[in-house]
């Protein structure tokens, strides 16, 4: 087995064994997928938002998920709040740029986020990180407009501008720590089809930050196990309907074997 499936199942095991509570302050459209999405692989969910108790919550958590999908000004708030103790704790961030490069406003927090809260993951799709790197590219709503592959110089940038792990989600993942660059080839095009797909991988990726110190290699094995999950759903989808059940399904089935199956190197 060579080293990086080794590392995977590592990690799934870990995560099985642990169960890490995952803290997640997050949209309101996805806030059932991402929870659903990290039961089935064996971590805990929590989706706290007030004020008054993140900052205990985020206490008890083995890792922090903050996704900008809906905004308003007390959840970004509470984001900060959360954040600041987190880096008090040394608990793991991961940070979901959605839609950023859409509004200003949206801009506006994200560059907050960026600054106050100093992530340790960003995961996003192209546009999402070229917009963070404050390069000029247009958004349509949440979705990329440009492919995965047009954005990995400048997540180096970023992951080298904030010392963090970034993930540019799209036909093929890459994830890079400003050096190293890896790619997930993974994945279907009919998990674009289903709403929160993106913020469910990042959900995930908490999961497995949460289990492992390296984050680069974190970051990818979530994707890993979230391509592989995404490829069997939707070999039995007739739609994006069914798709979304049976990937949470396969979430819940994935094992060793089926990852030493599927996993495309």
């Amino acid at each position: 087995m060579n080293a990086q499936l080794s590392s995977l199942i590592e990690d799934l095991d870990k995560v099985r064994k642990h169960s890490p509570l995952v803290h997640n302050i997050t949209n309101d459209v996805v806030m059932n997928n991402t929870a659903n999405a990290l039961l089935a692989i064996g971590a805990s969910p929590v989706m706290a938002h007030a004020i008054e108790e993140v900052e205990d919550m985020v206490s008890i958590a083995s890792a922090l998920v903050l996704n900008i999908g809906t905004l308003d000004s007390s959840k970004v708030k509470a984001m900060l709040l959360a954040a600041n103790k987190a880096k008090q704790l040394n608990t793991p961030i991961v940070f979901d740029p959605v839609g950023v490069g859409a509004t200003a406003y949206r801009n506006t927090v994200a560059e907050q986020i960026l600054q106050q809260c100093k992530p340790t993951i960003i995961r996003g799709n192209a546009s999402e990180i070229m917009a963070l790197a404050k390069v000029n590219t247009k958004t349509k709503g949440v979705d990329s407009t440009v492919s995965s592959d047009s954005a990995i110089d400048l997540a180096k940038q970023l992951a080298k501008s904030y010392a963090c792990v970034v993930v540019v989600s799209g036909e093929i993942d890459y994830i890079t720590d400003g050096k190293e660059i890896l790619e997930v080839k993974n994945g279907h095009t009919l998990m674009q089809r289903v709403t929160g797909m993106g913020c469910s991988a990042t959900a995930l990726i908490g999961a497995f930050v949460a289990v492992n110190n390296d984050v680069l290699k974190a970051a990818y094995n979530a994707m890993v196990v979230m391509g592989i999950a995404g490829e069997l759903a939707a070999a039995n989808a007739s739609g994006n309907g069914s798709m979304q059940v049976n990937f949470l399904d396969e979430l819940y089935k994935i094992d060793q074997a089926i990852i030493k199956m599927y996993f495309k190197a």
